[in-house]
């Protein structure tokens, strides 16, 4: 995908956090480590450093939700982590997005830490995010 249409297809699925731009992707695709997989019904865009990765976003369109591609998604962002190398993982997500933190704890993901105002609505409120982590065994 582009930045152009992972740009537009965040924009659909995100008003907190703020969507990426174009611009914010082009610059993060040729990060070391950086891999993006999906299309245009959604996508999981991640980085594998030092046996670490990180989901850096998921977006679903708002359409296609509810039929498993997040889980599919996360499933193939955790082998492409361990393809290169990683042995955890970890994430923020918006304390108040119950969706997202049943689906990460769904998928193995514990609770670690705690991120005062990491957010912000585009009403300028801030919102907490919760710092979730696993180890990368195979995905049930």
């Amino acid at each position: 995908m582009t930045p152009a249409a992972l740009a537009a297809l965040h924009g659909r699925c995100f008003t907190t956090p703020r969507p990426w731009s174009e611009a914010a992707f082009a610059g993060l695709l040729p990060s070391v480590g950086v891999f993006v997989l999906g299309d245009a019904r959604g996508f999981v865009m991640g980085r594998a450093v030092a046996g670490e990765a990180e989901v850096l976003t998921l977006a679903v369109d708002p359409a296609q939700r509810r039929q498993g591609l997040a889980r599919e998604l996360m499933a193939a962002f955790a082998a492409k982590a361990r393809e290169l190398g990683a042995e955890s993982a970890f994430l923020e997500v918006a304390e108040d997005n119950a969706a997202a933190i049943a689906l990460y704890l769904s998928l193995g993901y514990a609770p670690v830490g705690h991120r005062r105002g990491y957010f912000k609505t585009p009403q300028g409120q801030h919102i907490d995010a919760l710092v979730l982590t696993r180890p990368l065994a195979p995905l049930l």
